[in-house]
């Protein structure tokens, strides 16, 4: 028994040693998801620990791969200070603001995220007499991956068990928080420790000579390739259908053929090793002719896309599918017509195409997208003859498709900073509109300002699935009448879910109108009243009208705690869009009188 303790604490000082860098961007990372889920409330806070929590966690895998790169090369300080140098730009990159978190970030986020663990997985080979350990490298990964992930969810549920054991049976009553940064601690950093655990040495571990896992030829031959086959002949069926009823194919076929191929070259990857020896002719056979059943499947994804490029422009997401069908192409070509073919072409290839989207001047996704979308709108305004002498005339008959599809390209640019492109387009009075939800951050109500600018629609039919039906009602009584209340709180249109403090007591409205039909004031996380009940018979009470309606006022009374409170609204709006089939409920400022 104390040997095995012994060894257990050797093997933990190793790893500290070995890897002091990015243990401690583990622990960075868990500490910070800690912090915020705590400062969720305060808008400043939750967005610094927010921005912190991703660079922290981009650096788990950034400097692992830095850690392998230098058991390779030495120079171990300088590639970890380029690596910190790296976060710290990062998280500048990062905006400041909750409301300034656009899917432009998000796509920022997701790829450097993807491009790190690639970098982990050739960093070290670059070297062409490297070669011969690069697959035992990836395979001895992602098997400690696969361990890893085993054995942190074991542990994660066996602590978060253990503590609600002892708090139900003891009366302990242990706070959320406790179960919450339990998670983080064992998620986050328990996973990058045991992962490391596994490594144990590093490099010279990992890429060591050794035998073909049983199981992972197993997974390969009676799990993956089945999928393959299934992928294929679902694809082959509906090529077929396409030629037959000579129509363009749908769209989302693009991400059916991209699922085919990813999974296809995994396989291929896993049984790599397998296709020299001669009485593995199966795998000898999925090798060559893998490539070669893309070929039709790639042709097919180029068609796919670039029909939705032709009729609505360029996207982030549109542009990630046709780059990934250039890869694609450039994979198949390689390794069809170069014999001597290195499997260090895949990650190293997908790494630079992800460099090239992200950071290529004038060509990345962004700059692509940005451009493309904004020759869309022109030509929809050129051809509706909507422009009078250089700005838009909302008084011009369109169809209510137009319209949407006029919004949604303003909102699309407003949310990548184009304001100055959009301003260019509308007269003095709805600039500032405009300007007004740009200011303050909220790009997603651009559509809808910009929709509601269209009074002279032509309804189209229900069929073309974007007709909206908008109900508002308003309030007679615009100004606020305090009476024998004592404090006025505001929760601002933007923003209204951001605690409001009295004294030493706060403030939350959660408004959750659209999925629950429930806005819940809550009282110091204790006291709670739901006005939503009461928002809902307001509306049912006008079934089936639309446009707008206005009431003598909108005000609700409840006591929640030691207080009376009356919450008033000035304005609230129900929007049912039928190309979603979701009713999106919203309200101007929301004001709150407390005695």
């Amino acid at each position: 028994m104390k040997t095995k303790f012994r060894e257990t604490l050797s093997r933990t000082n190793e790893i500290i040693f070995r890897y002091p860098i990015v243990l401690v961007m583990a622990l960075l990372a868990a500490v910070s998801a800690i912090c915020m889920i705590e400062s969720s409330n305060e808008s400043e806070l939750f967005i610094v620990y927010s921005k912190f929590t991703i660079c922290t966690c981009l650096g788990i895998s950034l400097m692992f791969a830095l850690k392998m790169l230098s058991q390779r090369i030495g120079r171990e300080l300088l590639l970890q200070l380029l690596g910190i140098a790296f976060l710290v730009g990062f998280y500048y990159i990062l905006p400041d603001k909750k409301n300034n978190f656009t899917e432009v970030y998000g796509y920022i986020i997701v790829i450097t995220a993807i491009l790190s663990h690639l970098l982990v997985s050739f960093i070290p080979f670059l070297d062409k007499n490297k070669e011969p350990g690069f697959w035992q490298y990836n395979k001895n990964l992602f098997v400690n991956i696969f361990l890893t992930a085993v054995f942190t969810g074991v542990l994660t549920g066996g602590v978060e068990l253990a503590i609600l054991a002892v708090d139900k049976l003891f009366d302990f009553n242990f706070k959320d928080k406790l179960y919450t940064d339990t998670f983080f601690v064992l998620a986050i950093f328990g996973s990058s420790f045991i992962f490391l655990l596994f490594n144990e040495k590093g490099l010279s571990t990992l890429e060591k000579d050794g035998t073909y896992p049983v199981v992972l030829k197993f997974f390969t031959q009676f799990i993956l390739i089945p999928l393959l086959l299934i992928y294929a002949v679902i694809l082959y069926f509906y090529s077929f259908k396409i030629l037959i009823n000579w129509q363009l194919p749908r769209g989302w076929v693009s991400y059916l053929i991209l699922a085919y191929s990813v999974v296809g070259i995994l396989a291929l990857l896993l049984v790599h090793p397998l296709k020299e020896q001669n009485t593995k002719s199966w795998v000898k056979i999925f090798s060559k002719a893998f490539y070669y059943t893309i070929i039709p499947l790639v042709v097919l994804l180029f068609i796919a896309i670039f029909t939705r490029i032709l009729e609505y422009g360029y996207t982030e997401p549109r542009y990630f599918v046709l780059l990934l069908a250039i890869w694609l192409l450039s994979i198949v070509t390689y390794f069809i017509l170069n014999k001597k073919a290195s499997i260090k072409f895949i990650p190293i290839s997908l790494f630079t195409f992800g460099i090239f989207a992200l950071i290529f001047p004038y060509l990345n996704a962004f700059s692509v997208a940005k451009r493309s979308q904004k020759t869309e709108l022109l030509k929809i305004l050129s051809e509706q003859q909507t422009l009078d002498k250089g700005s838009i005339n909302f008084q011009k008959k369109i169809t209510d498709t137009i319209s949407n599809e006029i919004a949604d390209k303003f909102e699309f640019l407003a949310t990548r900073k184009q304001e100055n492109f959009l301003y260019d387009l509308l007269n003095k009075e709805d600039r500032a509109d405009l300007a007004k939800n740009i200011n303050e951050g909220d790009f997603y109500l651009t559509r809808y300002t910009i929709q509601k600018k269209f009074v002279n629609l032509n309804k189209t039919s229900k069929d073309n699935t974007t007709e909206i039906d908008r109900l508002v009602i308003l309030s007679e009584q615009q100004a606020i009448e305090i009476g024998d209340y004592r404090y006025l709180i505001s929760f601002p249109r933007y923003n209204n879910q951001e605690a409001q403090n009295l004294q030493e007591d706060q403030f939350k409205l959660t408004d959750e109108l659209d999925q629950k039909s429930s806005l819940k004031l809550n009282l110091n996380s204790k006291d709670e009243v739901d006005f939503g009940p009461q928002i809902m018979a307001l509306f049912k009470e006008n079934q089936g009208k639309t446009g707008t309606v206005k009431v003598p006022h909108i005000e609700m009374t409840a006591n929640l705690g030691k207080y009376r409170i009356k919450l008033i609204f000035k304005q609230i709006t129900k929007e049912k869009d039928s190309y979603n089939n979701k009713d999106y409920i919203y309200f101007e400022d929301a004001y709150l009188l407390i005695k």
